[in-house]
């Protein structure tokens, strides 16, 4: 499981890396266009620009960085980080996840009646 972490991290690192390769070879285009007359360097700053935005907004919504806690103090520290959204939606996760806890213990406290009837009824 460890290993698989690290992967997904390795896979994290290569898409920011080529996210930050395209964003230099998109400047360089735009410089090149700048030579060439086809673009004023305003518009040039511009366009870098706006595509450094585009690229930052898209990876913040694309990704997603999960951290396993290792320690309570870990655990502590990713929960001072959380948006108040962010807490939200745990505390109702958790509140679900309570909440299926509780059925799958009653179904087997009833399959474990039902076990214990059984048992008797064949005693005698």
């Amino acid at each position: 499981m460890e290993k698989f972490g690290e992967n997904v991290k390795k896979l994290l690192l290569a898409g920011i890396g080529a996210v930050a390769v395209t964003a230099e070879k998109s400047k360089d285009l735009l410089d090149e266009m700048v030579e060439k007359g086809e673009l004023t360097v305003e518009q040039g700053k511009v366009l870098n620009e706006e595509l450094k935005h585009n690229i930052k907004k898209t990876v913040k919504e694309k990704v997603n960085v999960s951290v396993k806690p290792t320690s309570p103090e870990d655990l502590s520290t990713l929960l001072d980080k959380m948006t108040p959204e962010q807490i939200a939606a745990l505390k109702e996760q958790l509140s679900r996840m309570e909440k299926e806890d509780a059925v799958k213990e009653k179904e087997d406290g009833a399959a474990d009646a039902d076990k214990d009837q059984e048992s008797t009824d064949t005693d005698e």
